[in-house]
């Protein structure tokens, strides 16, 4: 049986806490009845109408900063798509019909971002909540062991401490933006990969944990060798966040290093399992990498607990790469040798590389994902490797990131791939 679908133009206009539906251009599309009801005004006085248009500056409050606050606050909602909440705060509103004469209110509000099928912000969700009563009450206590006096000297208090954590707030929020900034500047930093822009067959994707400060645990890497050969790898450190991110640099550049001085993918995870042992935070990282000979048509590789890579051919069929697989890295008291394996491959193929937050959902069986990831790269046959990327995000419903990290890897594999 189909439950009936919901009508939320109806639940909108029962919502008992006054509402506004906003434009990005801060446009009214919609007022509940609260909300008309709580200014006193109707709903084809608000509809179309610009914000402060309707709800303009107090002239005769030359200290009033409430407009600006709630401007302040939807532009942030607007520029970040985080949902924004405002403290007690005074906002005056003219007296309906009288636009020269200003109503006393206090209000608390929180200004909600509503998402298109893009990812960005399509409207604004304002709801506010009239406080002017409890404000009031205040005044017009009569406790007897509270003197006048004494009621207005609460009533400053409150105000004050309200502007105070909003102030606090907004230096939280320079500070947050200020430790964005430097963390994907990090995050760019180890990330960096100078042979990358010699291959215009390969294309790769980064995207942090949704909520995340734009920095994971998650890699990808590529290497040139000699005699037509190139290295390709992604990895994975547990956690979130700077203290992942920069073991993940760490590890990221000692594969680098040892793909250039030893033979084949098994060795350099060996090296890189070594290494990864007197690294704190590296327990159970994964890594997988795979060697591409272009000279011969054969990919070489190796996997320490990686979910494996794909090879998709152009019928639409895939090979799993996961005849090499070995135990995370670090995860062995005494070192042990890592397989390896060898898989030919024909021009017009393309190689898949990625974390498991690609495939892995919650209380679900990795077979599972696997088997949707073959299926919608069954339907990118054709593709160049930038917009298979695109398309496999976009067709997993990922491209606005997900609850896990992920890192991918797409190479066309056209012959001779590097470039001379």
């Amino acid at each position: 049986m189909t439950a009936p679908g919901i009508d939320y133009t109806a639940v909108f206009a029962v919502l008992p806490s006054p509402c506004l539906m906003l434009g990005t251009d801060l446009v009214i599309a919609a007022a509940n009845p609260a909300f008309c009801e709580g200014t006193g005004r109707s709903p084809t006085e608000l509809v179309g109408q610009y914000l402060f248009d309707v709800f303009p500056h107090n002239p005769a409050d030359p200290e009033a900063d409430g407009m600006e606050t709630l401007k302040a606050s939807l532009h942030r909602v607007l520029s970040t798509s985080q949902t924004d909440h405002m403290a007690l705060q005074r906002y005056d509103i003219p007296v309906a019909g009288n636009p020269e004469v200003f109503k006393e209110r206090w209000w608390t509000a929180i200004n909600v971002p509503v998402l298109g099928p893009d990812g960005r912000v399509a409207w604004i969700l304002h709801r506010s909540e009239d406080m002017t009563d409890v404000v009031r009450s205040r005044r017009t206590a009569h406790e007897p062991s509270v003197s006048p006096g004494r009621e207005a000297a609460m009533e400053a208090e409150l105000y004050a401490r309200a502007r105070q954590l909003q102030q606090l707030n907004e230096e939280l929020r320079q500070a947050h933006a200020r430790e964005r900034r430097i963390a994907v500047a990090l995050q760019e930093t180890m990330l960096h990969t100078p042979d990358l822009g010699r291959h215009p067959d390969i294309a790769v994707r980064y995207l942090p944990a949704t909520g995340a400060l734009n920095v994971c645990g998650d890699w990808y890497d590529t290497v040139d060798l000699p005699a037509d050969r190139f290295a390709v790898a992604v990895g994975d450190v547990v956690g979130h966040g700077l203290m992942a991110a920069t073991v993940m640099g760490r590890l990221r550049s000692a594969l680098s290093a040892a793909t250039r001085t030893v033979h084949g993918p098994a060795q350099a995870l060996e090296v890189l399992g070594l290494y990864a042992r007197s690294v704190e935070g590296a327990l159970a990282a994964t890594a997988v990498q795979v060697l591409v000979d272009c000279h011969s048509h054969l990919l070489v590789y190796s996997s320490a607990g990686h979910p494996p890579p794909v090879l998709l051919h152009p019928n639409g069929t895939c090979d799993l790469l996961d005849q090499a697989t070995d135990p995370p890295l670090g995860a062995r008291p005494e070192h042990v040798p890592r397989p390896q394996a060898n898989k030919t491959y024909i021009p017009g193929d393309s190689l898949i590389l990625y974390t498991d937050g690609l495939i892995e959902r919650r209380g679900e069986d990795i077979d599972i994902g696997l088997t949707r990831l073959t299926d919608m790269l069954a339907t990118c046959t054709g593709f160049g490797p930038e917009h298979l990327a695109d398309a496999l995000l976009a067709g997993l419903d990922l491209a606005s990131g997900a609850g896990d990290d992920i890192a991918i890897v797409v190479v066309r594999l056209n012959g001779m791939t590097r470039p001379p």
